[in-house]
């Protein structure tokens, strides 16, 4: 049996039929070909899965594509305005806080929330708004940097550098 599925994904309406079963990260990959969400762990404990659900960032891979139903759901392809890389991306990159790139889109999103909670986050909020995602690359050490000079270029005291 499928069910209806209305979602707002990085700002376009969409109408789906979806089995009961089938998982928001699935609809988004093999339905949308949306792939900036990553099937990691599929146990929400790697956070490559990760995307801000109606303003927050949850784990795709837990929820159930009905769930969601009337909801807004915001992936890193929905991030970008024009041609020009945000206030965190360039952190990213200037603290080369990348790795190998898998974790990068969850990382991104958890950041992402991490500075709406926080516009100016401690080096703990970081921390624990990080706590959701694996990254075996970087150390984490990158990451919360670059976080933290996102936030202070945002509110415009200084670069990402």
């Amino acid at each position: 049996m499928k069910y209806p599925v209305t979602l707002t994904v990085n700002g376009r309406e969409l109408r789906r039929e979806v089995e009961a079963r089938v998982l928001l990260l699935d609809l988004l990959r093999d339905d949308l070909g949306i792939t900036s969400a990553r099937a990691g762990c599929e146990t929400s404990s790697c956070g490559a899965c990760t995307v801000i659900l109606d303003g927050r960032a949850v784990k795709s891979c837990t929820r159930l594509a009905v769930q969601a139903d009337g909801s807004s759901v915001l992936t890193v392809e929905g991030l970008r305005e024009g041609d020009a890389p945000d206030a965190l991306e360039d952190a990213l990159l200037a603290h080369a806080a990348v790795g190998c790139g898998f974790c990068v889109p969850g990382a991104v999103m958890a950041a992402r929330d991490i500075l709406r909670e926080s516009p100016e986050p401690s080096r703990d909020e970081i921390i624990r708004g990080l706590e959701g995602v694996l990254c075996r690359c970087t150390g984490y050490r990158r990451i919360v940097e670059a976080i933290a000079s996102a936030s202070r270029a945002l509110r415009g005291e200084g670069g990402s550098g």
